[in-house]
């Protein structure tokens, strides 16, 4: 074999590139492309990405690294329910980094097709033997699930700049004491109120969740609600 330093040095890799190593198993010499060491990398969770678990989706339960719940095809804006291991693809354990995820926002998505996504609340995070149940609430996303393909699952939340502004119209119902808003904001939103004629309106907030608000006025009355 010829001095490595006289081989021409290729300075773009491309998934089919390769190069000789050695086999755990048996020892035996084997060809490796990028592509797959690539994968190996990804999957394995060997390059450490904060706050980002790694599980691939299979439609049969309880395999170790896995989800499962939802079928094959499923929209990823309809998963409301999944069972997911105690360990991800790595063999990390999760558990008590899902625990304190609860209330919190998670983006679900495909490894190989970023567009296939979907954004979560975690509502709660239940013990099951070597699998939790995971209960979502959707807030957005695009594509569907694909068996047998790994997910990030990572923490996410969009940035306050430019957020969203939700808006409650109650003029078109009765006039009443109680409203309850489900926004899907995914947070404590600060809200105000204005009545038919414009006027600010002051009432009882209470927060229910990140995606959910009960107001309680003193008097009955149709208007709008703003929630940023």
């Amino acid at each position: 074999m010829a001095r490595i330093s006289t081989y021409t040095r290729d300075l773009e890799v491309n998934d089919e590139d390769a190069w000789i190593g050695t086999e755990s198993s048996n020892r035996q010499t084997r060809n490796f492309t990028a592509e797959a060491v690539a994968k190996y990398l990804n999957i394995k969770g060997k390059i450490s990405i904060s706050a980002q678990m790694v599980f691939k989706f299979e439609v049969a339960p309880n395999i170790a690294g896995s989800f499962n719940g939802p079928a094959a095809g499923d929209a990823l804006t309809s998963v409301a329910t999944m069972q997911v291991s105690i360990t991800d693809a790595s063999k990390q354990n999760v558990v008590a980094f899902m625990d304190y995820l609860v209330g919190s926002n998670i983006l679900i998505s495909e490894q190989s097709e970023i567009s296939n996504f979907g954004q979560y609340t975690i509502d709660s995070y239940v013990a099951n033997g070597d699998f939790y149940t995971l209960n979502l609430t959707n807030l957005g996303g695009n594509g569907i699930l694909s068996m047998d393909t790994y997910y990030d699952f990572a923490v996410f939340t969009l940035s306050a700049q430019g957020s969203p502004t939700f808006i409650y119209d109650f003029h078109q119902v009765t006039p009443a004491t109680t409203w309850v808003i489900t926004h899907n904001l995914g947070k404590f939103p600060s809200i105000t109120v204005i009545d038919s004629g414009d006027t600010i309106v002051n009432g009882e907030c209470t927060y229910n969740s990140n995606n959910k608000v009960t107001i309680i006025f003193s008097a009955a009355f149709a208007g709008k609600a703003y929630l940023n």
